[in-house]
């Protein structure tokens, strides 16, 4: 006798959990969150699909807080950054405002389990990914591998949002200026 699939099992499973939750298609939650690693022997599946959740949602947090504050960022990252322009970084700033909730919210499941509210988390962050969180961060990457850089090149250095504010307020830049 062979054993079933896991994928399977866990299919079966989560079938009276989406059912009773109202939760969305296992094939969606899998194809955006990979919970089909998931072992299907969890008592508690939902909490398993939730930490999975957090797993993603702890990597996109970290993604958009080195755009939003590159200071600890790779340097390769720096050139990268001069392609967003403010509302990109408007837009990410309300998604990681979002994502920090999440985690806070993450943080009260963890401490008490509730099969209810594990279920709506779930539902909650599937729907922030499918509508808002994964079209934005889709754009922001699109915009940083073909992007045009936000930058001025002057006396062959890249000076970016730092030189044209200068520009617009019409303050020389000293240590640009050669003396005569």
């Amino acid at each position: 006798m062979t054993p079933e699939n896991p994928i399977v099992e866990l299919i079966d499973k989560y079938k009276p959990l989406k059912e009773k939750y109202q939760l969305p298609e296992f094939s969606k939650m899998n194809e955006l969150f990979d919970i089909e690693d998931i072992d299907s022997e969890s008592e508690f599946l939902l909490r398993k699909i939730r930490r999975t959740i957090a797993d993603k949602i702890a990597n996109y947090l970290r993604f958009t807080e080195i755009i939003i504050n590159p200071s600890n960022a790779p340097m390769f990252f720096f050139k990268i950054l001069k392609k967003l322009d403010s509302s990109d970084k408007e837009s990410l700033s309300k998604i990681y405002e979002s994502l920090g909730n999440a985690e806070l919210k993450m943080l009260s499941l963890d401490v008490e389990y509730n099969e209810s509210e594990e279920a709506k988390f779930i539902n909650e962050m599937y729907k922030a990914f499918t509508t808002e969180i994964k079209s934005e961060f889709l754009k922001t990457i699109e915009k940083m591998n073909n992007g045009e850089e936000n930058s001025v090149k002057v006396n062959g250095s890249y000076l970016g949002w730092f030189y044209k504010i200068n520009i617009i307020y019409q303050h020389p830049i000293p240590y640009l200026h050669k003396a005569s």
